[in-house]
């Protein structure tokens, strides 16, 4: 957490909030959130005098774009970004501040302190760590049946894992996983490659379908998630497994269980996610 239709969101509303600002100067009060340059007076000095153009999403990263310069950021589990005027009292565990020429500040705070910052050149981020290996995009246009079944048709590894490793699908963490497997009528644990091509479809739509869903929404408030402007995401109101462990299932009425696959919490309902051995 936040997963893809959290950043969304918060991206969503950087570029009401922050777009088209000037950034006069940069604070750095954790160093460690800086990853690239590994100086911090080289990150700072970078960014002083530019302007903000847009921002964009990459799987669960946002992609904050200057004139000359993208900032990669990774928000991890707790890692949020507000809008604030200058003389606005500083928050405990803000840890990076950008000062805008017009007296705001776009300022990150981030209590678990596991968030990151990198800064390329325009145009190489996306050949660099952390997004240069990532996978598919599942609210892209590029993200057609063929494309999804190409990455996960054959694989003898459990389809949870699976769809939670961002070298394939990215943007896909804990809560949407099971939820789209609820959907798709998929049980975590089968192996990719037992998989039929009318199951590949049904996952496909049902990732589709679940993001969009949870995008308009404005993602899921879990713990801590606010957008840019301390909103909560109201999708958690529409979870149909995720956090409703012997809470009966939406569709047959069977009690929802909660069990470990890959080394997370996973929310299934035994009777709708029948676990099958078949091979396609």
């Amino acid at each position: 957490m936040p997963e893809l239709p959290e950043v969304e969101t918060v991206r969503r509303t950087l570029n009401v909030l922050v777009a088209g600002k000037t950034i006069e100067r940069v604070s750095v009060h954790l160093a460690r959130i800086i990853q690239h340059p590994d100086d911090i007076e080289t990150f700072k000095a970078l960014l002083e005098g530019e302007t903000i153009q847009e921002v964009e999403r990459r799987g669960k990263f946002l992609r904050i774009h200057t004139d000359r310069f993208t900032l990669v950021s990774h928000l991890r589990m707790e890692g949020r970004y507000g809008v604030y005027e200058a003389d606005d009292p500083l928050e405990l565990h803000t840890h990076v501040v950008f000062h805008f020429t017009d007296g705001t500040e776009l300022r990150y705070k981030d209590v678990r302190q596991f968030g990151t910052m990198h800064i390329y050149e325009r145009g190489r981020d996306l050949e660099e760590k952390p997004l240069k290996k990532l996978g598919l995009e599942p609210l892209d246009e590029a993200f057609t049946f063929e494309a999804f079944r190409s990455r996960i048709a054959g694989r003898k590894t459990k389809i949870k894992p699976l769809l939670l490793n961002q070298e394939y699908i990215v943007g896909i963490g804990n809560i949407y996983v099971d939820e789209s497997l609820f959907l798709a009528g998929i049980h975590p644990e089968r192996e990719a490659d037992t998989l039929t091509k009318a199951e590949m479809i049904r996952l496909h739509q049902a990732i589709i379908q679940t993001l969009t869903d949870a995008v308009e929404a404005g993602g899921s408030s879990i713990k801590s998630f606010v957008n840019g402007q301390g909103e909560m995401g109201m999708f958690q109101h529409s979870f149909r497994v995720y956090g409703r462990k012997n809470e009966p299932c939406p569709n047959c009425g069977h009690a929802i269980e909660k069990t470990v696959v890959g080394g997370r919490g996973t929310h299934t309902c035994p009777k709708c996610q029948k676990m099958k051995r078949m091979r396609s």
